[in-house]
């Protein structure tokens, strides 16, 4: 079985102080194979937030895959978000697209669905594009036969049902459609602050998208918390622990079958 702790939306600057330490107790004490933080590390893209959450991270046990989100671009600093919206991020956490983690029993690539800027109102919804979708099935198709296939970016490619908020994703209906004719097995994700977990209506329907809650003070119905996934030979469970103001507790559960 492998198992690993799936982050989102820590927001440092705004971040929920008990639960972040919550989180880093558990990870030290349940020592997962691997942490994927989705994003949104940052609530402005400031030096000091970028500062604080690259230490936080830095020490946690064991493996770490991140990817930015649009709240780590400079927020303030327009031109900067305009013309270099990741070196912040860079800076402290290492390429913003394209990272690939691998230990044999899963395979997770990394994918930037966040933009600086767009030509259209909400620059903070996501994108993907053709090439970044096939350098992510690229990173994934030489993983073993029964290695788990994972996508992780910010921005949900598929709304979820009865989400608090949408993330619009350019590209991202053809590209959760060639992930799962690809035969990719979860793609994770945060933004909307609230955890999910749905099959995707493509090829086999045993492609998972998987969401993430919020681990700061900006609650959207579902209280601070991250996941843990658990993939077994025929299923895989996703558990939304929740901090309860005294400790960390199951808030839902989900059981999905999984591709042989």
């Amino acid at each position: 079985m492998v198992r690993f702790a799936h982050l989102s939306d820590i927001h440092f600057g705004m971040e929920n102080a008990p639960a972040v330490e919550a989180t880093a107790s558990w990870i030290a004490a349940e020592r997962p194979d691997l942490t994927v933080v989705t994003g949104d590390l940052t609530a402005f893209g400031e030096p000091a937030e970028f500062a604080s959450a690259a230490a936080w991270i830095g020490a946690l046990h064991g493996e770490r895959l991140v990817v930015p989100g649009n709240h780590d671009t400079p927020y303030l600093g327009v031109w900067e978000r305009a013309t270099r919206p990741f070196d912040r991020f860079e800076g402290s956490f290492g390429p913003a697209d394209g990272l690939c983690w691998s230990n044999g029993a899963v395979c997770v690539a990394g994918v930037n669905t966040a933009r600086g800027i767009q030509l259209r109102l909400n620059w903070s919804k996501g994108a993907i594009d053709v090439g970044q979708a096939g350098r992510a099935l690229q990173a994934l198709k030489g993983r073993r036969d029964g290695s788990l296939g994972v996508v992780a970016c910010h921005h949900p490619l598929a709304e979820m049902v009865g989400g608090p908020m949408t993330a619009r994703v350019r590209g991202g209906e053809r590209a959760a459609r060639r992930f799962c004719e690809g035969r990719v097995d979860l793609i994770l994700t945060g933004h909307i602050h609230a955890p999910f977990a749905m099959a995707l209506p493509h090829a086999d329907g045993l492609t998972y998208a998987v969401g993430a809650g919020t681990l700061s003070v900006r609650e959207r119905g579902a209280p601070a918390g991250f996941n843990v996934i658990e993939s077994a030979e025929e299923t895989i469970k996703v558990t939304a622990l929740a901090w309860t103001g005294s400790g960390l507790d199951v808030w839902r559960e989900w059981t999905l079958p999984r591709r042989r």
